[in-house]
């Protein structure tokens, strides 16, 4: 079974160093988060690159207040087909807040480890634990 990340039906099995933010777009619990001109979904694209700062831990709206996680977090049940050890970043392309096991590439684009895979499953995130960094 390939990587894939359903957006959507995550737990939060352990967050910690968690904030309010205020949202300038709308994310789904256990969305990548970044900060570009306000509070969104992190997108890996050149040109468009969100570097992701924290994990989503309720969905929301554009300038509703939410909970998020800064520091290591546990996710299960969103992610599915995962290889455990790998590493994750955020995805490309439209997947705003998503996450694969593909570094990404392209020139501009944003590379930084955001979490690894711990079983098929479950996911250790830990989106400030490297540098932002861009291929």
């Amino acid at each position: 079974m390939a990587f894939a990340d359903a957006q959507s039906g995550a737990t939060i099995l352990y967050g910690s160093e968690s904030a309010i933010i205020e949202l300038a777009g709308t994310v789904t619990k256990g969305d990548a988060v970044g900060f570009s001109g306000g509070w969104k979904r992190a997108l890996a694209t050149t040109g468009s690159v969100v570097q992701m700062r924290c994990v989503a831990g309720e969905d929301g709206v554009t300038n509703q207040k939410i909970t998020a996680y800064f520091g290591a977090t546990l996710m299960d049940d969103r992610l599915s087909g995962g290889t455990a050890g790998a590493a994750l970043y955020v995805a490309e392309g439209t997947s705003n807040g998503m996450f694969t096991e593909t570094a990404p590439s392209t020139t501009g684009d944003s590379n930084k480890k955001v979490g690894y895979m711990l079983t098929a499953t479950l996911a250790a995130l830990t989106p400030n634990a490297n540098v932002d960094s861009v291929a």
